[in-house]
């Protein structure tokens, strides 16, 4: 629950933010940094944040939907995120459109359901958390590397399970790209540049 004292404030600090968010002060940093949050660094070098900004994301994440779509289908990179938090999962969707990038995004909350989705119309990218609901992260990218159809499906494992802990579950794919909780958006934005970046050149070639 949100202090009142706290939600009066015009700014607040990263602290602050994280413990109204339940994030990370990592994960609130690296959000201010890509834009999904509202904020300046002081002359000292300590970030603040618009608690509007706060609250707006507070609010979106009672409000679940896909990020809407931007013009041509075929031009766009299709992303399907598999993420059971729900604040977490309106932090990919504003992230993703801070970037202003040629995106499509859906956000499903159970490995079944991405499953279904890679079925209905396979995505050219899979951002998959590993504990999950129902059928878990492991299992479900097992059934995917199975399934012919999807042997050119990009995968990103963003986890809190650190390396051990995913080899004493089984492990991953050799090809899988994992990254460690909180959300690394630098790096993740980088790795879906390199595929639209990958899918222009395919399409001018075709």
């Amino acid at each position: 629950m949100v202090d009142k004292s706290e939600s009066s404030r015009e700014f607040i600090s990263t602290a602050q933010a994280a413990k109204q968010l339940g994030l990370s002060l990592g994960a609130v940093q690296q959000m201010v940094e890509c834009g999904t949050l509202a904020g300046w660094k002081t002359a000292g070098g300590h970030r603040r944040i618009r608690q509007d900004s706060v609250d707006a994301l507070l609010a979106r994440a009672r409000t679940p939907g896909a990020m809407p779509r931007k013009g041509s289908a075929s031009a766009r990179l299709r992303m399907l995120v598999v993420e059971d938090d729900r604040l977490l999962q309106n932090i990919y969707r504003e992230t993703f459109i801070a970037w202003d990038e040629p995106l499509d995004v859906r956000v499903v909350e159970h490995g079944l359901d991405a499953l279904v989705e890679v079925g209905r119309e396979p995505p050219d990218l899979l951002i998959a958390d590993l504990r999950i609901p129902g059928i878990d992260g492991f299992e479900m990218i097992r059934r995917l590397r199975e399934n012919p159809l999807c042997a050119d499906l990009a995968i990103v494992v963003v986890s809190a399970l650190n390396a051990k802990e995913i080899a004493a579950a089984g492990g991953l794919p050799q090809d899988i790209t994992v990254y460690r909780k909180p959300i690394p958006f630098h790096e993740l934005h980088g790795y879906v540049q390199a595929l639209i970046a990958q899918r222009r050149r395919q399409r001018n070639a075709a």
